[in-house]
């Protein structure tokens, strides 16, 4: 559950002073203090403390200082927060960096319809084009929602994301039409025939790239058809048709939409060189091979800190991609922690992370974009499905506030975007 929206308290109007404490107050009995405490690499930390009946947001103005909040932990979070959080500078505009560098976007994912609309720190970071050029439905385009009875869809989950994305002038990758998982039970609970399940997949195939149309940048049309050593993924589509039912996808695809409308093969674990990756290289030549249609390949990019592929592991691999005559983007970035909370050093590493796997796309022409797997914490998808892991997007919301804090990861991305070295 979340706390009701409410209006940002404890905000810091003026750099801070190294000389004493600074305190500022906030409605009701909420107190925020900020303390200089050490120096790290050559960069005040300031320990922020919030206290009171209900819990207070902050916002720091120093220039490119990290900062260390603490926070109470609290059944709103995620992720329980480290007693010294590292937060990132003030530079704002990521979407913006990304652009001046000849990418389309840099973007977010975000599960819209949802409780985040009613966020309104959320809403209002979603909404700041200067920082994502590009939107992803985590969830309202997978197939149990848009074909919840055979025959029957249901648009109005991915017409709330597109609606907001189009009100601000930001792209939209359309997520997904055929994977293994989020299937409805009308489908999987009963078995079908090669010929019917073929009828099944491209009717749903052609309704959804039909409705949307050109409010999509992009389709992911098949996601995650490979085991990690590059063997096909035994599920219901390859269990009853085959490897075809991956060109038959893209076919139908290719009917239904538009000239200008992309269409992708996502999958994660294929952002450096090995079998699955491979196993993707191939497949997008046979589909080429064949005459149909197939224009960029997605790399979700869910890394570990200090597990991510190197910058330069991640650039031969694009390059291998791009070399079979596709666009490449990274669709669903975010570095987690294997443990809770993360050490100062895990989270300088995070910084490190972000930083390798953006800059490799600024470095591959064939790159067209970074999207995020949502980038608040409050809202990721990684502590329900990786149970003691989590702190893996750049910004993290306090406990019952509407003000988003950015993390030092969002400096690797701005490092990354800039053209620079990663700071330290």
């Amino acid at each position: 559950m979340r706390l009701p929206s409410t209006v940002a308290v404890g905000l810091l109007a003026a750099p801070l002073a190294l000389a004493a404490p600074v305190t500022a107050s906030a409605p009701a009995t909420v107190t925020v203090t900020v303390q200089p405490t050490t120096v790290i690499s050559e960069k005040v930390v300031y320990t922020v403390t919030v206290t009171g009946s209900c819990l207070a947001a902050t916002t720091h103005t120093t220039s490119p200082t990290s900062v260390s909040a603490t926070t109470t932990s609290s059944a709103l979070n995620t992720n329980p927060y480290p007693t010294s959080t590292l937060l990132g500078s003030d530079t704002q505009g990521l979407n913006d960096l990304a652009k001046a560098t000849g990418k389309l976007y840099l973007g977010t994912a975000a599960d819209i319809p949802g409780p985040e609309l009613s966020d309104v720190g959320y809403m209002t970071l979603l909404n700041n084009t200067h920082e994502f050029g590009q939107l992803t439905p985590a969830n309202y385009m997978k197939y149990e929602y848009t074909e919840p009875q055979r025959g029957v869809f249901n648009y109005t989950g991915g017409d709330v994301i597109l609606d907001v994305a189009e009100a601000n002038g930001q792209l939209v990758r359309c997520h997904n039409l055929v994977w293994y998982n989020q299937l409805p039970y009308w489908l999987t609970s009963q078995t079908w025939d090669n010929a019917t399940l073929i009828s099944i997949m491209t009717n749903h195939i052609t309704n959804l790239v039909s409705h949307w149309g050109t409010r999509c940048y992009c389709w992911d049309v098949v996601n995650e058809a490979f085991n990690d050593d590059g063997t096909y993924r035994a599920d219901i589509w390859y269990n009853t048709i085959g490897p075809a039912y991956l060109p038959i996808a893209y076919a139908a695809a290719a009917a239904a939409a538009p000239p200008s409308v992309k269409l992708y093969y996502n999958d994660y674990n294929i952002e450096n060189p090995g079998a699955k990756s491979t196993a993707a290289q191939q497949l997008i030549a046979s589909i080429k091979a064949q005459g149909i249609r197939i224009d960029g390949a997605g790399l979700q990019s869910h890394f570990i800190i200090g597990e991510t592929p190197s910058q330069a592991s991640q650039m031969a691999n694009m390059a291998a991609f791009a070399a079979l005559g596709v666009e490449v983007a990274q669709t669903e970035l975010d570095v987690r922690s294997p443990t809770l909370p993360p050490t100062v050093a895990q989270q300088q590493q995070q910084k490190v992370d972000f930083y390798s796997s953006v800059a490799a796309c600024v470095m591959t022409e064939a790159c067209v974009g970074t999207t995020l797997w949502d980038f608040d914490d409050t809202y990721s998808w990684i502590p329900s499905t990786f149970p003691g892991q989590g702190y893996g997007d750049p910004w993290f919301e306090p406990a019952g506030t509407d003000t988003l804090v950015k993390k030092i990861a969002y400096d690797g991305i701005v490092d990354a975007l800039s053209g620079k070295p990663v700071s330290t």
